[in-house]
């Protein structure tokens, strides 16, 4: 049974502070997959998704909202700039690379959870390999002990992770490196795919710890074990089926009062009408086999600055039906993102100095006032929304950054209010952090 709409946008909160009319559209959109993939093969041919057109501020989480969206349920995700495609005939890249970059990751998705499956069974067959070549070393050393006695200490200290950092030297398969069709071009040909079983499998001698050879032979084993055209095969469906093509900065390509004549607004155009075909629904070939892209789910954002919405040609509107606008985000936002979420900043920040014997214990008093200067940084220069945080926080603690060097042991650095106004005085009086902003 797939999250229900509640669910998914429970699992967002938990990453990303407001915006939930934006999290109400991408949770039906996922629910209504996860209805038609329960439907009769008749009705559910007929359902496409209904793609959406995020509209908001750069930082206000219109990214993070796919992302996390993807990474919920497993779905292949790509994140693509529309600005980086070409018309069919430029020199750049042609849009039909997004669908190949999503079968690439579906691949890897795929991959990941067959080796998990038969990562136990691999796991013994490569310790067992490890205590065969670590227990006659020692036999060699010991030709007086019992082999059966030398076997047994050398599992009880592999199993207690003792000879984790012991070197030794093992047959590794010899992988040849694919090479490029056309340098540059990213198509690649390998040649001891090619000939298969045709040619004897290639061993070569590395030296290296225990745990890094353990490491590769599991690996090594678990790729034995899993069916590569199996893999691929089931890739090819779920990024059919379940992809999802995050389509950042599509206002870029949008004509700013209609389409212009000649100059750079012709060339836009044409990327968004080779963009139409592959969100319309049409086959693509990769190297895995054909895709079709109807049912994969299209999230187009933009700040629409400039162009509107309605400055995108009318076919390509017509394929983005839900809309939603991303409200810019303000100091109560950045206080709750400074603490709420799992991943929230102070706590990046807190877990990164402590590695250096450093205890950040940041006051309530403290990140409201970063809040309240976030605000104020977003409103008199560029509205960067929540990644203004990370620049204010650099600043804030950049003497700290510099002069911590962990040779001493822990104590405790209290952020108060008066420590955030005699850090960034200067930044408030100027409201200039520009100088931090990557």
């Amino acid at each position: 049974m797939g999250l229900s709409p509640k669910q998914i946008v429970a699992e967002l909160d938990r990453y990303i502070i407001g915006q939930s009319e934006a999290k109400r559209a991408v949770a039906i959109a996922l629910r209504n997959r996860y209805r038609r993939s329960q439907l009769p093969d008749g009705i559910r041919d007929e359902i496409t998704p209904k793609n959406i057109i995020l509209q908001g501020p750069t930082g206000v989480g219109k990214t993070e909202i796919a992302r996390r969206l993807a990474k919920l349920v497993k779905a292949p995700f790509v994140k693509v700039e529309a600005t980086k495609f070409t018309e069919v005939g430029y020199v750049g890249r042609d849009v039909e690379s997004m669908i190949r970059d999503l079968v690439e990751v579906s691949i890897r998705l795929v991959k990941d959870e067959k080796l998990a499956e038969v990562e136990a069974v691999s796991r013994e067959v490569a310790e067992r390999k490890i205590i065969d070549v670590l227990t006659q070393s020692r036999k060699k050393k010991n030709p007086d002990t019992a082999e059966s006695a030398l076997r047994g200490a050398v599992t009880a200290e592999l199993k207690e992770g003792r000879l984790d950092n012991h070197m030794l030297e093992i047959e590794v398969r010899d992988e040849p490196r694919p090479m490029e069709i056309i340098p540059g071009s990213g198509a690649e040909i390998n040649l001891g795919s090619i000939f298969g079983g045709m040619m004897p499998e290639k061993k070569k001698k590395r030296k290296l710890t225990v745990k890094e050879a353990l490491k590769l032979l599991i690996l090594e084993e678990s790729e034995k074990r899993i069916d590569s055209d199996g893999i691929n095969e089931e890739a090819i469906r779920r990024a059919e089926q379940q992809g999802i093509i995050f389509i950042d900065e599509i206002d870029k390509i949008a004509s700013a009062g209609g389409s212009g004549k000649g100059g750079p607004d012709v060339s836009r155009e044409g990327v968004q009408r080779d963009i139409l075909p592959i969100v319309e629904g049409s086959t693509v070939m990769t190297k895995y086999g054909a895709l079709k892209t109807d049912y994969i789910l299209f999230i187009a954002s933009g700040a629409f600055h400039v162009a509107s919405v309605h400055d995108l040609i009318p076919e390509l509107q017509g394929r983005f039906p839900i809309r939603v606008e991303l409200k810019s985000l303000t100091a109560e936002d950045f206080f709750r993102i400074f603490t709420v979420p799992e991943n929230a900043i102070t706590k990046q920040y807190k877990a990164m100095m402590a590695v250096d014997s450093i205890d950040l214990d940041f006051e309530e008093e403290a990140i409201r006032e970063l809040a309240r200067i976030a605000e104020l940084e977003n409103d008199t220069s560029e509205d960067i929304g929540a990644r203004r945080l990370h620049t204010i926080m650099e600043s804030l603690l950049e003497d700290l950054s510099f002069n911590a060097s962990g040779d001493h042991p822990m104590v405790t650095v209290k952020i108060d209010k008066a420590y955030v106004e005699e850090h960034l005085n200067q930044q408030v009086r100027r409201h200039d952090l520009k100088k931090y902003i990557l």
